[in-house]
């Protein structure tokens, strides 16, 4: 133990009930790193993780036998936290600890050589030995946190995510890229959403609604995040408001003026493009945020008539320029359905929708109707921009988008609810109604929908319009693969998701990871699912990935949790595994700063000179500046180079 007193070390072997010592001879492990120098204790166990097998390293360590501990044992993923808190109950250091998995790396591996998995956990243990000769105790850094919280996104995940902060105390500022709040949710409009019999754009309007009672909660709409900076418990973060050009909500009479006025008009994209809109923007939806229009000058060209008909219309306005500080950050930035290429089964040929522009039909109409007439028969292809074959020169979505079977199922069972004669084919490589959307699946069967099932080795469905009609071909799997022709009224491309436009700009913003198929990545999915590797930034609803709007509220809240786990008692506690530097060695040359990915290190002014700086909040431990400095002025707590090299030579036999 450097500068402290001298190093006392308990090595402790785990039998795992004959998961190890089946095939690694523990007794001759325990006596050949007994042998160690620095080694007092040295014992083996059945079950380490158990009560008895903890007591064994609490009772060394308090007795004043052991001041630093090996466990050998199984994957520190699993117990490694476990033996820590033993040894921090027992009043020692928790990261005077190494653990060596000779389960998964020995015994697993190695079952058909005992002697060599037995050989290879004394080297792995004499490796450790090494490692804790040269250990110091550290302690966990302890930043300070703003009780503030930025959402990023007005969808459902980011008013979800916000009214649970809200109701939790802290104050929270949600930032909306569009001029109004709802995003993909709303849209979807008069639809009901299984398995609840609500419509989507009630569970907005109730979000919203509830949202707006609270004092805490500050909303900016027509606006983009353009700078974050700082560490977790204390970003800076930079928002431009843009203009709505109207100093307030125009009155009943200057609406309906506004809406026959404006010459400008292009496709409404909340009704997916079904409908038109000027360039005047209105609220969308009854109970929509903020009542205020906004104008679109992408599209204006600043006529001027407007103002003739409404004094509300300010067309000086200006942006905002505002600046906020807060602890934490969540990203709920939504997605984008699938857009399919012109000619793309059949996209583009009259009577061949995507299944969002059949809703905007429902919505508008409250019906579905295709050139004036209601279909007889509608065919329903699923899969369209999802579950792809990579091919050359096309766009392809490998993944499944999971939500798009249970919403095709959900609008045709609405469907034949007010068209009773219509029939109905669901063309599908499979049907993925988990959990209780299989009662939708069931209801949808016993309706009478007719489901064809398709080998995409096959070749996948094509659309051909004859004689005014789409017709469907496919080979059914479920009739021997015979090939069948569906003449039908209307063909419904079942979309799926692809990362919302915003996804990859805020992801380049804050510096946190997308994966392969361009949606927000987490940092485990099953151990921190909305987490990322930024601590204090989380991710909800459909920026990390495909999901309904169940699937979406849940982890919009589970996001809002890790935050008041973090944020509410006004600090955060990091693991000290950060980088930092001897100032007598350090000779400024700056290429630590370059190589660090996450912005932690910066060049100062000292007494010697301009020396490498560390942010401890920023910095992840990933040791790439310690590659790159050319004097070994920066190395790793709890990893230093001379720890790396003595764990080398001990695995291969040396003395150190």
């Amino acid at each position: 133990m450097e500068g402290g007193n001298k190093i006392r070390i308990g090595v402790y072997v785990c039998h795992c009930g004959g998961n190890i010592s089946d095939v690694v001879n523990v007794k001759k492990v325990v006596e050949e790193v007994r042998k160690e120098k620095d080694v007092v204790v040295a014992r083996d166990f059945m079950f380490m993780c158990s009560e008895a097998g903890q007591k064994l390293i609490e009772d060394d360590i308090r007795s004043g036998k052991v001041n630093a501990v090996v466990v050998a044992s199984c994957s520190p993923r699993l117990h490694e936290a476990t033996f820590r808190a033993a040894i921090t109950r027992a009043g020692g250091n928790p990261y005077m600890y190494y653990h060596v998995d000779i389960r998964e790396e020995c015994s697993w591996v190695h079952e058909d050589n005992k002697e060599e998995a037995t050989n290879k956990a004394v080297r792995q243990i004499k490796a450790a030995i090494a490692y804790l000769r040269h250990a110091e105790p550290l302690s966990k850094i302890r930043v300070n946190c703003e009780r503030s919280v930025l959402v990023i996104g007005g969808g459902i995940a980011g008013l979800r995510a916000a009214l649970d902060l809200a109701e939790s105390g802290l104050t929270v500022y949600l930032v909306e890229r569009a001029p109004f709040l709802g995003g993909n949710a709303a849209r979807i409009g008069r639809v009901k959403v299984f398995p609840y019999e609500k419509t989507a754009i009630d569970i907005v309007r109730e979000l919203i609604e509830r949202l707006r009672k609270m004092g805490n909660v500050a909303i900016y709409t027509n606006a983009e995040v353009e700078n974050v900076s700082g560490y977790v418990g204390n970003f800076d973060v930079t928002i431009r408001v843009n203009p709505r050009y109207f100093r307030g909500k125009p009155n009943e009479y200057e609406i309906e003026e506004l809406k026959k006025i404006c010459p400008r008009k292009t496709r409404d994209e909340f009704s997916y493009g079904v409908s038109e809109r000027t360039a005047i923007m209105l609220p969308p939806f009854n109970g929509a945020y903020p009542e205020i229009p906004a104008i679109d000058m992408a599209l204006c060209d600043k006529c001027g008539l407007c103002t003739k008909v409404c004094n509300k219309v300010d067309l000086s306005q200006e942006s905002q320029i505002i600046h906020l500080k807060v602890g934490a950050i969540v990203v709920a930035t939504g997605f984008k359905p699938y857009k399919p290429e012109k000619g793309e089964y059949g996209y583009g040929l009259p009577g061949v929708v995507t299944l969002q522009e059949l809703v905007g039909i429902i919505n508008r109409y409250g019906d579905v109707v295709i050139n004036g007439k209601r279909p007889r028969s509608i065919a329903f292809i699923y899969c369209v921009g999802s579950r792809q074959r990579r091919e050359e020169g096309r766009k392809a979505n490998e993944y499944c988008s999971r939500y798009c079977c249970i919403a095709a199922l959900d609008v045709a069972v609405t469907i034949k609810e007010f068209l009773k004669g219509v029939t109905i084919y669901h063309v599908v490589r499979d049907v993925r109604s988990y959990g209780v959307n299989e009662l939708l699946f069931e209801e949808a069967s016993r309706q009478g929908q007719i489901i064809i099932k398709y080998d995409i080795d096959e070749g996948e469905p094509q659309v051909t319009y004859i004689n005014g009609k789409p017709i469907v071909k496919v080979k059914d799997v479920l009739t021997e693969h015979m090939e069948l022709e569906l003449p039908v009224d209307l063909v419904v491309l079942v979309t799926g998701m692809e990362p919302s436009d915003g996804t990859a700009d805020i992801a380049e913003k804050l510096k946190i990871s997308r994966g392969t198929d361009g949606f927000l990545q987490e940092v485990h999915p099953k151990l921190r699912p909305v987490e990322t590797m930024l601590s204090g930034i989380f991710i909800a609803g459909t920026a990390q990935a495909p999901r309904g709007i169940s699937e979406t509220l849940a982890s919009a809240s589970a996001a809002a949790a890790k935050v008041m786990s973090l944020v509410l008692k006004g600090y955060t506690e990091l693991e000290p595994f950060v980088a930092f530097v001897d100032l007598e060695r350090c000779r400024g040359s700056g290429l630590c700063v370059g190589e660090c990915p996450y912005g932690a290190i910066v060049i100062k002014d000292h007494a010697g000179g301009r020396k490498a700086w560390v942010n401890e909040a920023l910095c992840k431990g990933c040791g790439a500046c310690v590659a790159v400095c050319p004097s070994g002025a920066i190395q790793l707590k709890g990893l230093k180079n001379v720890q790396i090299e003595n764990m080398i030579k001990a695995a291969g036999g040396a003395y150190v």
